[in-house]
C-alpha cells in the first residue's frame, strides 16, 4: 500500500503544466505531454522491461529498426520501432507510446541510448503497465555532461564500485567520466609515489573504458601536471622539480613541495613520460591536464623568471609545453582555468582549441563575469560546479544545489561547450558517497535540461528509483542531513562547521572566520535537524542491494557530525576555546569515543574502496584524538 501511495505521489507532479498522469523523470524531459489512447499494457510493459537494445546493431546511417515483443495466441504484443531523423537535435530524441506501441526517433545512436534511460525510468514510475499514451520530446542543454570524481585524496574506489558508479552515471545521461590523479595511476618508474596508494593499472583503465563505452560514456584521462603534485614531491628522489623546496608564504600560508617549477625543463621532461605512459590507455579525444592552483608560483626557484616577465606568462608558457605534450598523442586538452582568469590579457594567447574548466563552488561564484572572458576569446569552455559534500561529513547540500542551478543558467546563457560535476575529498574523503548522489542527480537534470529546476520532486524520485524506499523515508533521511549544517548560523564556506570542527581541531576559534561566528545555539540547531536526520534514518527501508551498507554509512557521518558538535559545544565553554582546558575526564571520554568511530570509518572503507589511503584517512582522525589526551 504504502508503495502504491508513493507511486501515485510521483503521478501527481506534472512536468511543465501537462497532464496529472504524467511521472516525474531525471533528467527533467523538455516536453512531456499525454494524449488520447491507451499506452503499454501489463504484458508489453513486461516485454519492455526483459527487452535490451544491442545498440551496435541499431541505427546505422538511414536504418529503421522493428520489433514484435512477446507476441501471445490472443494477439498481444510490444510493437517497438526505431529510427533515425535529422530533424531531432544531436543526442535528443522522440518518444511515443500509444496501444503497446513505441516509435522511439533519435539523431543518433546516443539518443537512443538516453530513450531508453527515460523507458527504464517509466516502467518503474508506472510498475503495472502504462496507462496513458504520451510523448517525450527531448535533447540536452550541454553537449558534453560530466562528473569527476577524486580519486588522489586517499580514496580509491574497487572496480565493482566504479563499475556501479558507472551505471548510475549512465542512467542519468551522463556521458563524461573523469577520475581525478595526482599519483593514483601505476606508473611503471615511479612505484614509491603510489606503491601505498592502490592505485588504478592500465589494465583497469581499460577495462574500465571498455565498459563505460557500451554506455555511452567516454572516460577521458585526467592527470594534474603543475601545482598539487604533493605526492610526488614529498619523496626526495623529485625534489629538483620543486618549486619551493621549502616552505614558501603563499596565499595558503606556509607552503612547500606543492608545484612543479615550469623554468625546470626536466619539469616539462617528466610530465611528457607520464603522458607517453597513460595517454595510450585511453581512447577518449580529450585530457584534463590540471593546472590548477599553483600558489606557490613565482615564490622559489621560478621567482626571477616571474620578475622579469610575470607570473602569467610563466604559467602561460608551461601550459602551453604541456598542451604540445598531451597534442602530440592526438589530444584534444582541457585545463582548469582558475589561473589564467588571473591574467585576462592572455586568455587571446591561448590555442585555440584548448578547453577552459571554469571551476567555482560557492552558491554565488561570478560564473556570468568569467565565463565570457573565454567565450569572447574564442576558447572553448566548460562550466564546474562542484556537489558540495567535500569537507561535510553529511554534504553541503543548499549551497550545492544554488551552485549547481548558477553553473547550469550561466553556462547554457553562455553556450558553454560541457558542464562537468566535480566531486571532491579533501582533507581524508570522510564523507560517504551517497553523500554526493542528491547534486549528482540534480547535476545531470540541469546539465541537460537547464531551465527546470530538478529539486522540488528530487527525494521522492531517489526513493523509487534510486533507493527503492517503500518507506519514502531514505532520501528524506539523507537530505535532511545534508542541509543539518545550514542552521549552524556560521558564514558560508568550502566547508561546515561540522568538518572544520575535526579538521581544525587544534586551531583558535578566533583564526577562522568560520569558527569565530559559531554559537553553542546554531549548534544546537544543527544538532536537532542530525537527530531528525537519523531517526528518519533508522525508519527507511531500501531495497536495493546495497540498503543495508547505504544506512551504516550514512548513520556513521551524522555520528561523527554530532561528535564534532560535541567537540564545539565543549570548546565554546573552555577556555580560550582551545581542547586542553576541556575538563579531563570529559576529554578522555571524547576520545573513547572518537576510537570506535574511526574503527567504523576504517571498516566502512573497505566495502566500497582499495586499502590505499585508508591509514591517511584515519590518521587525521586518529591526530584528534591524540589531542583529546595530551595532558592527560
Amino acid at each position: 500500500m504504502i508503495r502504491r501511495i508513493l507511486f501515485l505521489c510521483i503521478f501527481l507532479c506534472s512536468c511543465f503544466g501537462h497532464a496529472q498522469d504524467v511521472p516525474q523523470l531525471y533528467p527533467v524531459p523538455r516536453e512531456m505531454s499525454l494524449f488520447p489512447g491507451k499506452g503499454l499494457s501489463p504484458e508489453a510493459l513486461h516485454a519492455l522491461e526483459s527487452f535490451g537494445i544491442p545498440l551496435s546493431t541499431v541505427l546505422k546511417k538511414d536504418m529503421e529498426v522493428h520489433w514484435k515483443l512477446n507476441p501471445k495466441e490472443d494477439g498481444s504484443h510490444l510493437f517497438l520501432r526505431i529510427l533515425t531523423s535529422k530533424e531531432i537535435p544531436n543526442q535528443g530524441y522522440t518518444l511515443r507510446i500509444r496501444n503497446d506501441s513505441i516509435t522511439l526517433k533519435a539523431a543518433d545512436t546516443s539518443g537512443v541510448f538516453y530513450a531508453w534511460q527515460t523507458l527504464k525510468q517509466l516502467s518503474t514510475a508506472f510498475a503495472d503497465s502504462i496507462p496513458s499514451a504520451l510523448e517525450i520530446k527531448d535533447h540536452p542543454g550541454f553537449e558534453r555532461r560530466g562528473y569527476m570524481l577524486d580519486i588522489s585524496r586517499d580514496k580509491v574506489p574497487t572496480m565493482n564500485t566504479l563499475f556501479d558508479l558507472v551505471d548510475m552515471l549512465a542512467s542519468l545521461k551522463y556521458n563524461e567520466l573523469q577520475l581525478y590523479t595526482e599519483h593514483t595511476f601505476a606508473y611503471s618508474e615511479h612505484r614509491e609515489v603510489w606503491e601505498n596508494a592502490s592505485p588504478m593499472t592500465p589494465e583497469q583503465i581499460r577495462t574500465l573504458e571498455s565498459y563505460c563505452g557500451v554506455r555511452n560514456i567516454d572516460l577521458v584521462p585526467n592527470q594534474n601536471s603543475f601545482g598539487h603534485m604533493e605526492r610526488w614531491l614529498e619523496h626526495d628522489s623529485y625534489l629538483d622539480l620543486a618549486e619551493c623546496p621549502e616552505n614558501c608564504n603563499t596565499i595558503w600560508g606556509l607552503r612547500k613541495r606543492h608545484s612543479l617549477n615550469p623554468v625546470n625543463p626536466e619539469s616539462l621532461e617528466f610530465m611528457r613520460s607520464l603522458y607517453d605512459e597513460l595517454l595510450p590507455n585511453f581512447s577518449s579525444a580529450y585530457f584534463n591536464i590540471g593546472c590548477d592552483e599553483t600558489v606557490e608560483l613565482g615564490l622559489g626557484r621560478s621567482a626571477e623568471r616571474c620578475k622579469a616577465y610575470g607570473k602569467g606568462r610563466v604559467y602561460l608558457d608551461y601550459v602551453k609545453d604541456l598542451y604540445d605534450a598531451a597534442t602530440s598523442h592526438g589530444k584534444k586538452v582541457q585545463f582548469w582555468g582558475d589561473i589564467i582568469l588571473n591574467y585576462p590579457e592572455l586568455i587571446d594567447e591561448l590555442p585555440e582549441d584548448i578547453t577552459a574548466l571554469v571551476w567555482g563552488y560557492s552558491a554565488d561564484y561570478p560564473f556570468d563575469e568569467h565565463l565570457p572572458k573565454f567565450r569572447n576569446a574564442g576558447i572553448d569552455f566548460y562550466v564546474c560546479p562542484g556537489t558540495s559534500s567535500w569537507r561535510s561529513l553529511t554534504g553541503r547540500n543548499s549551497n550545492g544545489f544554488e551552485n549547481l542551478r548558477n553553473a547550469a543558467r550561466n553556462g547554457y546563457s553562455n553556450e558553454a561547450r560541457g558542464y562537468l560535476l566535480t566531486d571532491w575529498g579533501d582533507h581524508g574523503h570522510w564523507q560517504p558517497a551517497v553523500v554526493s548522489i542528491p547534486t549528482i542527480i540534480a547535476g545531470a537534470s540541469l546539465s541537460w535540461n537547464p531551465e527546470k529546476d530538478p529539486e522540488p520532486e528530487l527525494a521522492a524520485w531517489m526513493d523509487l528509483h534510486m533507493f527503492r524506499d517503500p518507506t519514502a523515508q531514505f532520501s528524506r533521511a539523507l537530505l535532511t542531513l545534508g542541509n543539518a549544517y545550514s542552521v549552524s548560523g556560521i558564514p558560508p564556506g568550502n566547508a561546515n562547521i561540522f568538518h572544520l570542527m575535526l579538521h581544525r581541531y587544534a586551531w583558535s576559534l578566533e583564526g577562522n572566520y568560520q569558527t569565530r561566528e559559531m554559537t553553542a545555539k546554531g549548534l544546537l540547531r544543527s544538532k536537532e535537524e542530525l537527530l531528525k536526520g537519523l531517526e528518519l534514518l533508522e525508519a527507511s527501508r531500501p531495497q536495493v542491494r546495497d540498503g543495508v551498507l547505504l544506512k551504516e554509512e550514512l548513520r556513521q557521518a551524522a555520528s561523527l557530525s554530532l561528535h564534532a558538535i560535541e567537540l564545539g559545544l565543549k570548546r565554546l565553554e573552555a577556555a580560550n576555546g582551545e581542547v586542553q582546558h576541556i575538563p579531563e575526564m570529559e576529554r578522555k571520554a571524547m576520545a573513547d569515543s572518537l576510537e570506535l568511530l574511526i574503527e567504523v570509518h576504517k571498516k566502512l572503507w573497505l566495502k566500497r574502496n582499495r586499502p590505499g589511503g585508508l591509514d591517511d584517512s584515519a590518521q587525521k582522525l586518529e591526530d584528534v584524538r591524540i589531542h583529546y589526551l595530551e595532558g592527560i
